[in-house]
């Protein structure tokens, strides 16, 4: 696989693979955000968010992604078919307050799954956070119910590590870790 860690000035992306390009999200992707929180596989397997308008959407990017950008260096990305940009999810990594290191998190619209393109950013999006940010240990988190996802985190070289709980109401997530 084609990992290329640096800009390129005609895309805007800091990251490509063969077939995707990563960018910061901005304001302007707010309907996209849309689109994607709302998705059933988004909806079941992450929660709701509860963005369902433009505004609400700016406002999560603000307070989400492009907040993590300025304070961490880092968080989740824009990714995009490089061939036409049309946009097909997002892939980062976030520093949660809850977890002693950064972890890696993705999400795509349905029409994008079974394509290798979650395994093809993934895979890249660790690279980039080894090599270009430092970060020598990297989680990542799920329900255990979501089985694409599990496998996903196992096929880019995580493993399964403990059960931890994640809210106040006691809800367990499988933590993996690289």
């Amino acid at each position: 696989m084609m990992i290329k860690i640096e800009c390129c000035s005609a895309m805007n992306y800091f990251l490509e693979t063969q077939r995707l390009g990563l960018r910061e999200f901005t304001r302007d992707d707010a309907a996209f955000i849309v689109e994607l929180l709302n998705t059933p596989a988004w909806l079941q397997f992450i929660g709701d968010r509860n963005v369902k308008t433009k505004e609400q959407a700016i406002t999560y990017l603000e307070n989400g992604p492009i907040k993590s950008y300025k304070e961490n260096g880092f968080g989740l990305w824009k990714v995009e078919l490089k061939e036409n940009k049309t946009p097909i999810g997002m892939c980062g990594i976030l520093k949660r307050e809850n977890l002693e290191h950064p972890d890696i998190g993705f999400a795509f619209l349905p029409q994008y799954f079974g394509k290798g393109y979650g395994f093809e950013v993934a895979s890249a999006t660790l690279s980039y956070g080894r090599e270009k940010l430092g970060i020598e240990k990297i989680l990542a988190i799920t329900i255990s119910g979501n089985e694409k996802s599990i496998r996903l985190l196992e096929k880019i070289g995580l493993s399964f590590k403990e059960n931890i709980s994640a809210t106040a109401e006691g809800e367990q997530l499988l933590l993996y870790s690289t």
